[in-house]
């Protein structure tokens, strides 16, 4: 049997397959860890909550809005975040990101009144914007769109594995650390959980390359081969400029889609501890063990929904089915608030729903979008969807105080994913992104 070749001319598949999962295999393994540790120093406040409030005499308002305001700096400064990157290099930007956003998680620690979280999580955003568009930006620049898929299914794999270790770690912390150094658990929750990310923005300083011809670790060939494979995968794409970026129709119709799934995503990570507790579940060890089993079924629906959609080369289905999944979940919790076998289901149901979905969206944008237009579309789609991160856990709060209930915030949460599947289903089409 003849090999085939891959898309750079005269390059064996098999040889091809070779070099990309070297390049994976050195970038992969340390951008996954970052991820966790982003994702996890950005909700843990989630399980902070469980103490916090009560220690500080706060109410479910003042917790959705401190929990949301992160999103409003993450939105200001996420598109300047990511054209520096593209400009500077990824190593010096994502180790600074990675250093600044530390430091401010915690400095959580201390905060004692409203207004004093509100400025430590507002800054916090600020610090880590660009951090997850700046590495899906990375990843064009080392994988073409066919490979992508599951580079980003891995990647963002740190999203539920985030929650499968940060819940048990999180309910440990705070029950095993609480009176120590007279500080409260959910102190030492901030500064444990932050010190391992000034450690790795050292290490990303140390080891990131920030473009193909920079790789003294693959020959001139494959260098090549690699850059041969990006650069036609370029030609493909239809906004390489920042202004063709900004005034397409369907940027912005990507950043309301990505907008709804995002309301989901963080109703998930913010309330999934409330509404273990709300079943009669009071310890917080036992709490965080039970999110591992949401997690745990997310990550291999994640992993097995990125090698479809790579394997069939198919999109839009890949996000519509897991959004729409993802809603029944939230409907299934609305209804089951006193029942914590029913709502782990629920949760569950939503877990790989939403985790499924998120990094499947960005197989769309990246397939048409190339160049610098690349960086601006990106971080303009992630932080303007961002801001369902604000909006989501401050109106859930609004309406929990309100009612004493959180069934009205998810079945909220359920519609806007539920909205997300019918705007692509209507105006995504095919031939765009399924390559």
């Amino acid at each position: 049997m003849n090999p085939t070749t891959n898309d750079a001319a005269g390059y064996h598949a098999g040889a091809a397959d070779s070099v990309y999962a070297r390049i994976a295999l050195r970038f992969l393994p340390l951008l996954f860890v970052c991820y966790v540790m982003a994702y996890l120093d950005r909700v843990n406040v989630g399980f902070a909550k469980l103490q916090m409030l009560n220690d500080l005499q706060l109410s479910e308002t003042v917790y959705g809005l401190g929990a949301g305001v992160f999103f409003l700096g993450y939105f200001i400064f996420e598109v300047p975040s990511n054209l520096l990157l593209h400009k500077i290099g990824a190593r010096r930007w994502i180790a600074r990101i990675m250093i600044t956003w530390s430091i401010l998680s915690m400095c959580t620690a201390w905060v004692s009144t409203p207004l004093q979280l509100y400025v430590v999580r507002f800054l916090l955003g600020i610090a880590e914007a660009g951090f997850y568009p700046g590495m899906l930006l990375y990843l064009t620049y080392w994988f073409p769109a066919h490979r992508r898929g599951r580079m980003v299914a891995l990647l963002t794999a740190g999203n539920p594995v985030s929650g499968m270790l940060g819940g048990p770690l999180s309910g440990f912390l705070m029950t095993s650390m609480a009176g120590v150094g007279g500080m409260y658990g959910w102190q030492w929750l901030f500064i444990l959980e932050a010190l391992p990310g000034i450690l790795l923005g050292i290490v990303v300083f140390r080891h990131l390359n920030d473009r193909v011809a920079d790789a003294g670790w693959l020959s001139a060939e494959e260098r090549a081969m690699v850059q041969r494979d990006i650069d036609m995968d370029n030609t493909s794409r239809t906004h390489a400029s920042i202004g063709a970026t900004f005034k397409s129709g369907r940027v912005w119709l990507l950043a309301l889609i990505l907008f709804c799934i995002i309301m989901g995503s963080y109703a998930l990570s913010f309330w999934q501890p409330t509404i273990i507790k709300g079943t009669g579940i009071t310890n917080p060890t036992l709490i965080g063990i039970l999110t591992i089993i949401p997690y745990t079924a997310a990550l291999l629906s994640m992993i097995l929904m990125g090698r479809s959609a790579d394997k069939h080369r198919e999109r839009r289905w890949h996000v519509i089915v897991p959004a729409l999944f993802a809603a029944c979940g939230f409907v299934v919790c609305a209804n089951t608030a006193h029942s914590a076998v029913l709502s782990v289901v629920g949760l569950t149901m939503v877990a790989m729903g939403v985790v499924s979905a998120l990094p499947m969206f960005w197989a769309l944008p990246t397939s048409f979008l190339g160049g610098a237009g690349a960086a601006a579309g990106i971080a303009l789609i992630n932080s303007t969807a961002n801001l369902a991160g604000f909006i989501s856990p401050t109106v859930i709060g609004a309406l929990k105080s309100m009612t004493g209930t959180l069934s009205s915030g998810l079945y909220l949460v359920a519609g806007t994913l539920t909205l997300a599947a019918l705007l692509i289903w209507a105006f995504i089409p095919a031939r765009l992104v399924n390559r």
